[in-house]
């Protein structure tokens, strides 16, 4: 997933209202109370896709997961952040009750045959009866952009080029319905540069990803020399294995979570991190992890293989 993966998730945190109302129940009124958190750091760089919420006064929580695609691990994937989640809530408040959790899989391409509307995880041996997991599956491009306009958010909109319908005059009208949407120019920046993404996966061929660049830089201008692929970044500096390059991208990132620059020591720690785990690994803590959290990470002892 890379880049797309971190855009959704980051737009769907400056929006989650609008990220939930389209998936629960019609006309059921809900509340958000916020991410789900917890000082297990070992367990919390995993919570970043739940929502707590008050559905009919009552305690859910909601777990979303982006999807490339349905593939074969989605299942396990989702069974495997349930335990994570389910352990997490109850380190929480020992005693009490663990919250109903629902999960659903927004899934971005695939085969052209509707997918169905629920996955499961079976765990029980052949013949019992049925335990594990089940979740939904809600296929954003089997949608037609006039499905998800109807969910009324310009985080949904940001799917269109995906949609099984999206034409150049579809994603102009897009276009401007997100310059008009965005609370802010850095929301609207967001929101072109997900749109953008979201065009380079094109699960039916539409082919329109010169197109919409256009667009975009026609409203923004320079978006795109602002907003390098994280992802390529990564690999290039990988690849050429120069650590500066490693140092000034996570440094970056490490200084969008904690409003300042990475000390020396902490750059040598996210060197020696990157070299261990892999850059992709510590970009992911560094979207994931804020404030304390990010610096109790850094010190920890690295798990050695």
């Amino acid at each position: 997933m890379g880049d797309a993966d971190i855009t959704l998730r980051h737009l769907a945190r400056r929006r989650p209202e609008d990220l939930v109302r389209a998936l629960v129940p019609e006309g059921r009124p809900f509340e958000v109370l916020g991410w789900v958190d917890s000082q297990v750091t070992n367990i919390e760089r995993r919570l970043d896709k739940a929502l707590r919420l008050r559905i009919d006064g009552e305690p859910r929580v909601l777990h979303v997961e982006f999807c490339f695609a349905l593939r074969d691990d989605v299942p396990d994937r989702v069974f495997e952040y349930l335990g994570f989640l389910f352990a997490a809530l109850r380190l929480e408040a020992p005693g009490d009750p663990v919250p109903p959790i629902e999960s659903v899989a927004v899934v971005l391409s695939g085969r052209r045959r509707r997918l169905p509307a629920t996955g499961q995880r079976r765990t029980a041996w052949p013949g019992r009866p049925f335990s594990g997991a089940h979740f939904r599956i809600d296929a954003v491009y089997q949608r037609t952009v006039r499905e998800l306009r109807a969910r009324g958010s310009v985080l949904w909109l940001v799917f269109a080029p995906l949609a099984r319908n999206a034409t150049a005059a579809v994603l102009r009208e897009v276009v401007e319905e997100i310059d008009a949407g965005a609370a802010s120019a850095e929301e609207r920046a967001e929101l072109y540069t997900a749109l953008l993404v979201m065009a380079t996966i094109d699960p039916w061929g539409h082919n329109l990803k010169k197109e919409l660049i256009i667009m975009v830089e026609d409203k923004e201008e320079g978006l795109l020399r602002r907003t390098p692929i994280i992802g390529e970044m990564i690999i290039e500096a990988e690849q050429r294995g120069k650590q500066q390059a490693i140092v000034e991208l996570l440094g970056r990132l490490f200084a969008r979570r904690l409003g300042r620059r990475p000390t020396s020591d902490e750059e040598r720690l996210i060197v020696e991190r990157a070299r261990a785990i892999g850059p992709c690994e510590v970009e992911d803590a560094l979207f994931d992890l804020e404030g304390e959290a990010l610096i109790r990470w850094l010190a920890e002892p690295m798990r050695r293989s």
